[in-house]
């Protein structure tokens, strides 16, 4: 089985290195120097891993025959993909894979569907699900215990309990300060 494993970012100084959003909870696992990634789009591969490294909190790699700013920079935006075992399931119950949880149908704990998750985002603080509504928007569901109550892989679904606001911007309660005159015009 393939996994999405990091999405390339921008050009990193002179010498080929590129940031990397990463995608797996398992970077040194899944990106170390020598590994072998496919791409999507595939023409862009498959790219060999030549060097990594941390710099202010953001994985930098650099890729074999890569080796200046331009190289770099034409790798934008792929994606880097990795083989998995597809028997390999995270040792917590507790957590997810990325595949496991794309296209999952998203749900009130009352049944209201909500729509389905096309994409997961990974920040340092959270991981956000992005969700396709039936009308094709999109919102973002932060993947925190207090909001997203129950992932059953069963049933296909993830249900929420969202905080109010999150969904839809009218059903926000908006505190509005008592501005009663006293009287004195001030």
């Amino acid at each position: 089985m393939q996994l999405v494993v990091a999405r390339i970012g921008r050009a990193h100084g002179i010498k080929g290195e590129v940031t990397v959003e990463v995608r797996t909870d398992e970077p040194e696992q899944r990106l170390p120097p020598g590994a072998v990634l496919a791409t999507e789009p595939a023409s862009a591969g498959p790219l060999t891993i030549e060097t990594g490294r941390v710099h202010s909190g953001r994985l930098l790699l650099r890729f074999a025959g890569v080796h200046d700013r331009s190289g770099a920079e034409a790798l934008r935006n792929i994606l880097l993909i990795a083989e998995v075992d597809p028997e390999e399931l995270p040792e917590d119950p507790e957590e997810f894979y990325d595949h496991q949880l794309m296209d999952l149908d998203v749900v009130l704990a009352d049944g209201t569907e909500i729509g389905r998750i096309t994409e997961i985002t990974h920040l340092p603080s959270q991981d956000l699900f992005i969700v396709e509504r039936p009308d094709g928007s999109e919102v973002m569901i932060p993947f925190v215990e207090e909001i997203v109550t129950e992932i059953d892989l069963e049933e296909q679904k993830a249900v929420i309990d969202p905080p109010p606001g999150l969904l839809d911007e009218a059903s926000a309660e908006v505190a509005v300060p008592d501005r009663a005159s006293d009287g004195d015009g001030a």
